[in-house]
């Protein structure tokens, strides 16, 4: 087992008793989370770590805040700035950290905020407002703009915004010397379908999005040509039965490219994906309950050996080993209480 030393940051929902961003460190040999220190934010819903490890970034009822990161995975509060909209649900980085991008699910609203050379939020640098209404006859849920994900490209020329109230994926390219947003191709899913997640491949080959209504993973082939975005769709993977009571809520990539995890609300289980390397496609593995109520986000640890997930309305963190050879997941350790929990983000200390 790696000797490497990781960090998870949970994000949660301050209504009741939470009070902000809290620290765990991560046991990967045994699976097990140990709460170091919690950083007081307002709802910090959404988190990213900047690439150079040196900076987190949060959601927050006023706006985004920004954190610095200590040798020991501790966060110290640097700022916090205003997003142009209503609270947003997603944040992204790019991997210089000149840009910070805002999905904003509420108001339909795609932000560009400029980061400072220290890594804090220096304003916005542009916004967006997605238009349109969404055309189901049978959904009330799709029926205006709600950006519920932004996603940069593997090679970071362009901006990906889910629109779960459109059923759109919104690529924009990305002006970093301007500080600017360009709309450059729509990527249209499924009607009715509400795409929720994108992740992309680690070989930068593929891009999945996960559509919460329709509990389905689309997967494209992803390349440039001519300097334009072209994503090829090549598989519509149903991971549940399309039901009012199931909705797909979070996905995550292992580290190895082999696997995505994906959490399913209403029969609160996690379906295990395998993906073939060589062409992207993906099948089911198995599925597992995941032991408590709406589960949010969910992390693979590094290794393969465990995933964590996050049950938001039971007020936990669980931890399960899973064995792809044989085709089984075992619920391990504790659960962990934290209150209304929503994202979780690994970290490895640098």
């Amino acid at each position: 087992m790696s000797n490497d030393r990781y960090v998870a940051y949970v994000g949660t929902y301050t209504h009741e008793h939470s009070v902000g961003i809290y620290v765990y460190d991560v046991d990967l040999e045994n699976g097990v989370l140990t709460e170091r220190s919690v950083a007081p934010v307002n709802n910090p819903s959404y988190l990213c770590v900047s690439h150079d490890g040196k900076r987190l970034y949060s959601i927050a009822d006023e706006g985004v805040a920004s954190f610095e990161i200590d040798e020991n995975g501790d966060l110290k509060k640097l700022n916090e700035e205003w997003n142009g909209g209503m609270r947003g649900c997603y944040v992204e980085v790019d991997s210089k950290r000149r840009f910070l991008f805002v999905g904003g699910f509420h108001d339909g609203r795609v932000t560009m905020m400029k980061l400072a050379e220290d890594g804090t939020i220096a304003g916005i640098a542009d916004g967006i407002f997605h238009q349109g209404i969404g055309l189901s006859a049978t959904n009330r849920r799709l029926d205006h703009p709600k950006v519920s994900c932004v996603k940069l490209t593997p090679d970071e020329k362009f901006l990906c915004a889910a629109d779960y109230g459109l059923n759109q994926i919104k690529v924009y390219r990305v002006d970093y010397e301007h500080g600017k947003l360009k709309l450059e191709d729509i990527v249209r899913c499924t009607m009715d379908s509400g795409p929720r997640s994108i992740r992309f491949s680690g070989d930068g080959k593929n891009m999945y999005v996960l559509t919460e209504l329709s509990n389905t993973i689309e997967a494209y082939r992803y390349n440039v040509v001519d300097d334009e975005p072209v994503f090829e769709k090549i598989q519509e993977l149903r991971i549940w039965e399309r039901n009012v009571t199931t909705a797909a809520s979070c996905m995550a990539l292992s580290d190895d490219d082999n696997y995505l995890y994906v959490s399913v609300d209403g029969c609160n289980e996690v379906v295990t994906v395998r993906r073939d390397t060589d062409d992207g496609m993906i099948k089911v593995e198995q599925s597992a309950p995941c032991s408590g109520d709406f589960p949010k986000s969910l992390a693979p640890l590094p290794g393969g050996r465990y995933y964590v997930v996050l049950n938001h309305d039971t007020d936990e963190i669980r931890t399960f080993s899973v064995n792809h050879e044989k085709g089984y997941t075992l619920m391990v350790n504790p659960p962990i209480s934290v209150q209304s929990p929503n994202c979780i983000r690994l970290h490895k200390l640098v």
